[in-house]
């Protein structure tokens, strides 16, 4: 396992997912989290239970390539994003929303 988050294991995830596939999936107890690109799965695993104080039965990652952004004649490319939905156990929930 690499060394570069070990101390600093919030630094993995950058913010939660809040899209209409992601929503629903919450429903079915799956959240969707960007997350850095460099970290592989036992961090983000590790991250999770530590930040959220939950048990987390499975991950799944996408690491699309990056996308170009285009304004006038200068080309450039987007910041590069991981997601990882991450499975809870039964029982187990992550707080999104503030209740009001």
């Amino acid at each position: 396992m690499s060394k570069l988050f070990d101390s600093r294991l919030a630094d993995i995830i950058r913010k939660p997912l809040i899209t209409e596939k992601a929503t629903n999936s919450l429903e079915i107890n799956r959240y969707t989290f960007e997350v850095d690109h460099r970290a592989a799965k036992p961090q983000i695993k590790a991250a999770i239970e530590v930040l959220f104080n939950v048990k987390v039965i499975g991950i799944n990652t996408m690491n699309p390539p990056r996308r170009t952004r285009r304004v006038g004649k200068f080309s450039g490319k987007r910041s590069q994003v991981k997601k990882a939905i991450v499975r809870l156990a039964e029982g187990d929930k992550i707080q999104l929303f503030p209740e009001s």
